[in-house]
């Protein structure tokens, strides 16, 4: 079944700024910007890429006429300072960005949410379990390098017999630049990363704004394999240290796969897994209904 795009154009910001980070400023936005001081947390919300922008998070703004949501821009993405050194892009700088935003909003109670690379994020701030961290939420996250590898080539093993044989080709031969290659990877990218009909235009902002420098630096050129400083990335250790509710939440197709969340859940003292049917790794557009339920339901809203 294919689902339509779910695009959300906001009006706007109520509010907007800078917060003085390791390396540079970082752009925040604020939405639901009265209930600041209420009962309810703060959400503030963490992009993935690595190497992308908070725009396609912005479907959690819907949640703004309940609680605050922050949303904001890692350093060399999006909105935010692009110094381009390198030196930057490691995920301790990273990590201390979500204290850089707390301390520059005067927030002292808060509800992380983290998608993709940014639950990796999530998990590390959480592991340290920071006062006033009230609970977190592992959006499609990327906790282990070579689980998430190993998922990967395991969804590529299921596409079509001509597709495979095409991914295969190219990445023999070194073209994988070339458009047969690209038109095979689509494929996968359908079925696993966004299932919508047509693409929601937050997603292309998505891509259109990527620091590929951050993300090869980072990650590397290829879907399934990781050659950069991530390649032996493993978070699952640290799962066992966080002391506040979480919630793992994936789509029932994503890159991120139920099991996966299933069995990294179970190394979490206080978890609980939420799988959006009909979903995958972009569940905010999916099946945004059943996407921002989970988070009220978890959050206490």
């Amino acid at each position: 079944m294919r689902l339509l795009a779910a695009s959300i154009t906001p009006t706007g910001p109520e509010r907007t700024g800078y917060a003085d980070a390791p390396g540079g400023r970082i752009w925040w936005r604020m939405d639901g910007v009265r209930h600041l001081r209420s009962q309810r947390a703060p959400l503030i919300g963490i992009h993935g890429g690595p190497g992308g922008s908070h725009d396609y998070l912005l479907p959690l703004t819907r949640l703004s006429e309940e609680r605050t949501i922050i949303l904001y821009d890692q350093l060399d993405c999006g909105d935010s300072d692009k110094p381009g050194d390198a030196r930057n892009w490691t995920v301790e700088r990273f990590v201390a960005e979500v204290d850089a935003i707390r301390a520059a909003l005067e927030i002292e109670r808060c509800i992380l949410i983290g998608h993709s690379w940014g639950g990796l994020i999530a998990v590390e701030y959480a592991a340290r379990n920071p006062a006033g961290l009230e609970g977190a939420v592992f959006a499609s996250p990327l906790i282990s390098t070579a689980r998430w590898i190993a998922d990967n080539r395991a969804h590529r093993t299921a596409l079509p017999p001509e597709v495979q044989i095409a991914l295969e080709r190219h990445e023999a031969e070194g073209t994988t630049s070339d458009p047969g290659y690209q038109a095979a990877l689509r494929v996968l990218m359908k079925r696993h990363f966004c299932r919508t009909t047509t693409e929601p235009p937050e997603v292309a902002s998505l891509f259109r704004k990527m620091n590929g420098s951050l993300y090869r630096t980072l990650w590397g050129e290829g879907a399934f394999a990781c050659t950069g400083l991530l390649k032996d990335y493993d978070a699952s250790p640290l799962l066992s240290q966080i002391q506040v509710p979480c919630l793992f939440l994936c789509g029932e197709f994503d890159e991120s796969t139920p099991a996966a969340n299933r069995a990294f859940a179970s190394l979490t003292p206080d978890a609980k897994v939420s799988v959006i049917p009909g979903a995958s790794h972009m569940p905010m557009f999916e099946n945004s209904i059943a996407f921002l339920t989970a988070l009220r339901w978890f959050a206490g809203t």
